[in-house]
């Protein structure tokens, strides 16, 4: 180096200088700070502070409903099965979708409530003509409470209604 600026070697050396390091002395763990003497029977090696990560152990006790928002719908998935209808009005062909010939499935994001009623939708996917009858059709079904824990709860899930042709 010279004058602050890298330069490379006009010599080539004959021998590099080799660096030994000492061997590292491995670390003993001897557990958290406050621990039991010897450990406790059937505990974790190295132990958790106040015994259990999350700090209270839930045993034999139902799942919770979700947190937050209180009678909020919940997605329907995993062990929430999708719940059976009880009344489908069919939707109503509208007249310029088949004169257009338009035809296919239309998905409604729904939310039902703890009877089973729709309360709320809105379109996700599908041909835009057939929005409005697949709307209306909708408000009109009735679905089998959906329970959790023994409670009715609302659930919200994706409801698929197929249009087409010559039905």
């Amino acid at each position: 180096m010279s004058g602050g600026k890298l330069l490379a070697p006009t010599v080539i050396p004959k021998e590099i200088a080799q660096i030994r390091e000492a061997p590292v002395e491995p670390d003993t763990f001897d557990g958290i700070t406050g621990g039991v003497p010897g450990g406790v029977p059937g505990g974790q090696m190295g132990g958790v502070i106040g015994g259990v990560i999350g700090g209270v152990l839930n045993t034999g006790a139902k799942p919770l409903l979700p947190a937050g928002r209180p009678n909020a719908p919940i997605r329907v998935g995993g062990r929430v099965k999708p719940p059976k209808p009880i009344s489908q009005v069919r939707p109503a062909y509208p007249l310029l979708a088949k004169q257009a010939r338009v035809q296919g499935l239309v998905q409604i994001d729904a939310i039902l409530d703890e009877q089973g009623n729709v309360i709320d939708m809105k379109v996700v996917s599908g041909p835009p003509l057939l929005y409005q009858a697949a709307l209306d059709a909708l408000k009109q079904w009735k679905y089998e409470p959906v329970y959790l824990n023994d409670q009715a709860i609302a659930v919200e899930m994706i409801v698929t209604i197929t249009f087409q042709l010559g039905q």
